[in-house]
């Protein structure tokens, strides 16, 4: 036998975890969640659903505060913006990305994938 065993809690942890249910985001563009004791964000552009993180990487504002608009997440305190393909911040700031987590929509509501 190769490699490290798998341990059983290891070998039951989901794959992924039950957000909340379709019409939650009905309406609404930015939705607080909270999952396993991090508060994320669910931001929704056009069709498509991600996950965030809820504060922004640079002064920790809180980003349920800011808005979206074409496929970027703006921060309300200080206006940076965030692409919500890969997290990137926008051209003139020099701090992390912003943490993004993919979504899954299916017939029993939205699933956040684990990585």
């Amino acid at each position: 036998m190769c490699g490290k065993l798998i341990s059983v809690a290891e070998a039951e942890r989901p794959e992924r975890i039950h957000l909340v249910p379709h019409d939650l985001l009905s309406g609404r563009t930015l939705v607080p969640i909270t999952v396993g004791g991090h508060h994320l964000l669910l931001v929704r552009d056009s069709e498509r659903i991600v996950a965030a993180e809820r504060t922004c990487p640079h002064e920790g504002a809180d980003l349920l505060l800011g808005r979206c608009v074409g496929g970027r997440l703006f921060c309300p305190r200080h206006l940076a913006s965030f692409d919500l393909r890969d997290g990137s911040v926008s051209q003139g700031w020099s701090f992390r990305a912003l943490r993004l987590f993919e979504i899954e929509l299916a017939f029993d509501g939205l699933w956040l994938k684990k990585k």
